[in-house]
């Protein structure tokens, strides 16, 4: 072997060192694939070649990439130039292996075919290589086509170079055995590099769908909380984008790379992943007495007693009083009144059932008053219409939860803080537990279930506490409330910066690049989106 040979065998193997490098570190698959191609035809001095990708139902070979510098073609890839060639199928129409097309030959038998001269063989089938030279005035010759295998030794795809060029002439010559070593050596290199990079997006894709399956879980106890999983990632996003767009301000060099937004977005499906831990009974609650059932129903029934005996009291005094008209009449405005207010109380209960954005003390006070009436129960025995239960649920301040349940709904962030720490993340999504678990911290520190402050917490925290506040305001579908309009919800966020609980620089891209009304438009009921004078928002300045 001359010192010439070992000189090119030793530059080849450097430079396939340095692919297998390349290949190891490229996760750009578009490019990946390029650079494979234009290796091979460089290592063999090939004039042209085409890259097969497998399709994904194993039945044909797709054209990915054609390069011929002779031609200056470049299709398919990077080029922006799309391939306008049929696949080449796998199989014939009656099922047996395709063996007449050189390329599927190699697919389906795992076997490298050089050729020296296409013209003088006629084994295969190259009339579309002849229609080829026929319109482009070009001579196909040498021909080298390597499968590229998998790990489970399935073909992935099969690379064809076209035309060796001999360096010192110029002249097309055939591609040498050492030629098909090398690409061979590339095509399992190359074969590794994209069955990793496929393994490593089934990965992902099953870690996702196995996301939204826990989502789904979620969704099945409660239909409302499994959409908001599925809005406060959409909206966390959404202001991230803005964020990330800003050039001024305190966020002004705030930046997200593609694996910030792939962390964010797992963060914000996971956010309420706790949740599947939480009784339905606590989640659904719909009414301050609602269980099993709401129990307003069973307070309507005691009513209906208290109104029968006041009756029965009434005809037994009319019964004493004999025929005195007068004093019926006195007795029947008694009862009149007795039924009346009866029916005003029992209103009133059943209007403190439902819940509101707070309750005063005077109507807690009504309750307590009202709770006092004696009635007498199925066994016998006489007791105060409601127990120390009811009334304290009938008298929570705002909303349906008593303090017991609100510890439960809130243990939810420390579920999910601890289910997400306890999985393996791997390096690119260890910030994940960290993004999800903070959308119930405030700035000022007063948050749970850590009390961070908002110095101690992620830009992407602080993002999805917006976004959790503003998705439940705007929801129209919880149990115990009405959807808000835009402009009060903005004013109720408004008034969260006020009290220090979210990141007024956050709130002002919210409001400045009108996340809230990107978001209306896609998710929320058309009746909700109001005008929004943004001079009347509180905590915020145009």
């Amino acid at each position: 072997m001359s010192d010439s040979s070992y000189t090119d065998i030793a530059q080849r193997l450097e430079r396939l060192t340095e692919l297998s490098v390349e290949l190891s570190t490229n996760h750009d698959t578009p490019l990946l694939l390029e650079r494979i191609l234009t290796a091979a035809k460089s290592m063999t001095h090939a004039d042209g070649g085409t890259l097969y990708i497998t399709r994904e139902d194993k039945q044909a070979l797709c054209f990915n990439i054609s390069m011929n510098d002779t031609l200056g073609m470049h299709q398919g890839g990077t080029s922006g130039h799309k391939i306008e060639i049929p696949d080449i199928p796998l199989y014939t129409a009656t099922g047996a292996k395709n063996l007449s097309a050189v390329a599927a030959y190699a697919a389906n038998t795992g076997k490298s075919v050089n050729i020296k001269d296409v013209y003088k063989v006629d084994v295969f089938n190259f009339s579309g290589m002849r229609k080829f030279d026929e319109t482009f005035n070009y001579h196909s010759q040498s021909f080298l086509t390597v499968p590229m295998m998998d790990h489970e030794n399935d073909v992935i795809g099969v690379l064809q170079l076209i035309n060796a060029k001999d360096t010192a002439t110029g002249q097309t010559r055939a591609f040498t055995d050492t030629d098909q070593r090398f690409i061979e050596a590339l095509a399992s290199q190359a074969a590794i590099a994209m069955t990793n990079q496929k393994l490593i997006k089934l990965l992902e894709n099953l870690f996702e769908s196995f996301v939204k399956l826990i989502n789904i879980g979620i969704d099945e106890k409660s239909p409302h909380t499994g959409r908001h999983c599925e809005h406060v990632p959409e909206l966390t996003m959404m202001l991230a984008d803005a964020v990330h767009e800003i050039d001024t301000g305190p966020l002004a060099d705030f930046r997200m790379t593609a694996n910030d937004r792939k962390q964010l977005w797992i963060a914000g499906l996971l956010h309420d992943c706790g949740k599947i831990t939480t009784p339905v009974h606590v989640v659904e609650k719909a009414t301050k007495l609602e269980t099993l059932f709401d129990r307003i129903h069973v307070v309507d029934a005691r009513f209906e007693v208290l109104k029968r005996d006041a009756e029965i009291r009434a005809l037994k005094e009319k019964l004493a009083a004999g025929s005195d008209t007068r004093r019926h009449d006195e007795i029947n405005r008694s009862l009149a009144d007795e039924l009346a207010q009866l029916d005003a109380d029992r209103d009133f209960l059943r209007f403190a059932n439902i819940g509101s954005e707070a309750m005063s003390p005077d109507a807690q006070k009504r309750v307590t008053d009202i709770a006092r009436y004696r009635w007498i129960g199925p066994d016998g025995f006489e007791r105060d219409l409601l127990s120390e239960e009811e009334v304290t649920n009938l008298t929570i301040r705002a909303g349906t939860l008593n303090a017991q349940e609100r510890e439960i709904i809130n243990n939810h962030i420390s579920v999910t803080i601890r289910m997400l720490e306890s999985l393996p993340w791997p390096k690119h999504l260890q910030q994940v537990p960290e993004y999800a678990g903070g959308h119930h911290e405030r700035m000022d520190g007063k948050g749970y279930p850590r009390g961070l402050r908002g110095d101690q917490m992620s830009v992407q925290a602080r993002m999805m506490a917006i976004a959790d506040i503003f998705e439940a305001l705007t929801a129209k579908d919880r149990p115990y409330k009405k959807g808000k309009t835009l402009s009060e919800s903005l004013e109720i966020l408004g008034g969260f910066v006020l009290r220090d609980h979210i990141d007024p620089a956050l709130f002002d891209v919210f409001i400045r690049k009108q996340v809230y009304l990107q978001y209306a438009q896609r998710f929320m009921d058309p009746a909700q989106i109001d005008e929004v004078d943004v001079y009347k928002i509180p905590g915020y300045t145009p």
